[in-house]
């Protein structure tokens, strides 16, 4: 008998039994159950189990917070819990049972978002670096850029581009990818049909408003426009669903015997037309605006109370899963502006509750127990990960989560105020200053400190005060 063997008994017991599981899978860090009565799930009990770092309900699944032994503990589980190993996938679509028309837009957008985030960060991390070397002054007393008087730097320089050009300006080709892939169309023509947004016969996005003029294709009774949509998120949401729609449907009315031939010409053909002629300029103008709206808000005279607001708000919107809805407004703001002065802020709220953990582990340094927890979680929420700190500590006492909210708020007045850019999403703790924007490095480290410090001392004030009185004596 192992020791993941008592715990996974107990875990089975109070989630309702195995009759009570619909599906389950396991993530990083978490367990992924859709249950099919939820109500029938002992949460307290659960969460008194030794291993299990705590509990929370997103998308239809109710989770359960084990930590790096998730693996181990959920191949025990599923044992004795008589029941099959299945993944994440189908786990999302039976948890759809159990999920508003609101939950299921932004599972959608998660699902469309998430496989491309690590090309991002690293993009934006390629930035970052790219910036310092040939756009910062370090080197013959402040006159001369690191590209300017190496020659292995500028090429490093030069080459780094081939992959941040690959990841930014080719973004639709992902987007069109992971839309098709989502919708059960055929991936490979939604990589098709990405290329032929930002494919090199177009003319730039980056280079139609000073062009004097756009060439067009020309069918005699019409011509169309031949721009491209280069790092353009809506126009190529809008493409990958029209193209997945049409793709489905012919599917169901083309007969076996010709459907491989007909249904991706139908499909594919109409679909570009279209992105071309509609959807495309419509995407364009409602990307435009929803990025003006939010840089307007945050560089207006207001702006610091928007920051203040959304550094406030940010952590429970994790909670809810509305965070993964700032994905698609970062990458507008980084078509449009270059840069996003949203993400930043996020990073600092990932900072704000590791340091509220940290002031936990010092307020119960004598708890060993608690310690499995903490230290752990911290660590996890500095690097970007922050559900272990959130759901195993902050939530559980209530105040260390306020006072990380409060800290968050501060910290994103300072680097709203001080206009700090991200070059795109990055690592959402201590190492997300690597994709901000070098002139901007300064500035955000003293945001970073600010979350640092002002979460640390709040927490501690907050348990002086006794707030949370009855957390504490719960977990003595």
């Amino acid at each position: 008998m192992s020791k993941y063997t008592e715990p996974a008994k107990q875990l089975l017991e109070n989630i309702g039994g195995s009759d009570n599981i619909s599906v389950v899978t396991h993530c990083a860090t978490r367990m992924r159950f859709v249950l099919k009565e939820p109500k029938n799930a002992n949460v307290e009990a659960i969460e008194a189990i030794g291993l299990v770092k705590g509990t929370f309900t997103q998308a239809g699944q109710f989770q359960v917070i084990i930590g790096n032994e998730v693996s181990s503990f959920y191949n025990e589980f599923i044992k004795l819990a008589g029941v099959s190993d299945t993944s994440k996938d189908e786990v999302k679509q039976a948890a759809k049972q159990n999920m508003n028309f609101l939950q299921r837009l932004i599972s959608h957008l998660a699902d469309i978002f998430t496989p491309l985030i690590p090309a991002i960060v690293v993009g934006g991390l390629i930035l970052g670096f790219r910036n310092i070397l040939g756009d910062i002054k370090l080197l013959e007393d402040g006159t001369k850029s690191i590209i300017e008087v190496s020659q292995f730097w500028a090429g490093v320089h030069s080459f780094l581009w081939l992959i941040g050009e690959a990841i930014f300006h080719f973004l639709p080709v992902g987007i069109t990818w992971a839309v098709a892939r989502k919708m059960g169309a055929t991936p490979i023509l939604g990589i098709v049909l990405g290329i032929t947004l930002v494919s090199p016969q177009l003319l730039n996005a980056y280079s139609v408003a000073g062009a004097d003029e756009i060439p067009v294709w020309d069918f005699g009774f019409a011509q169309v426009e031949m721009i491209g949509y280069q790092a353009q998120v809506i126009p190529a949401i809008l493409a990958g669903l029209l193209f997945s729609w049409l793709e489905l449907n012919l599917r169901k009315i083309v007969p076996n015997s010709i459907s491989m031939i007909v249904v991706p010409f139908f499909s594919l053909v109409p679909t570009v037309l279209i992105a071309h002629t509609v959807l495309g300029p419509i995407g364009w103008q409602i990307g435009s605006f929803v990025s003006d709206v939010v840089y307007s808000g945050l560089s207006s005279a207001f702006g610091w109370l928007f920051a203040a607001i959304f550094g406030f708000v940010y952590a429970p919107l994790v909670i809810t899963g509305l965070h993964h809805m700032t994905n698609a407004i970062d990458l507008q703001l980084m078509s449009e502006l270059g840069g996003t002065n949203l993400w930043p802020m996020i990073a600092l709220s990932n900072i704000a509750q590791g340091s509220a953990v940290l002031a936990m582990i010092f307020i119960n340094r004598k708890n060993e127990q608690e310690k499995q927890v903490s230290i752990p979680a911290t660590i996890s929420c500095y690097l970007g990960v922050t559900e272990p700190a959130m759901f195993g500590i902050n939530l559980k006492y209530g105040y260390p989560f306020l006072a990380a909210m409060i800290g968050s708020a501060i910290a994103a007045v300072i680097s709203v105020g001080s206009n700090v850019m991200a070059n795109s999403i990055g690592v959402g703790g201590l190492p997300g200053i690597l994709s901000i924007q070098p002139k901007h490095m300064w500035m955000f480290a003293l945001a970073m400190l600010v979350a640092i410090v002002i979460p640390f001392i709040l927490t501690l004030i907050f348990a002086k005060a006794n707030v949370g009185k009855i957390s504490l004596k719960k977990a003595k």
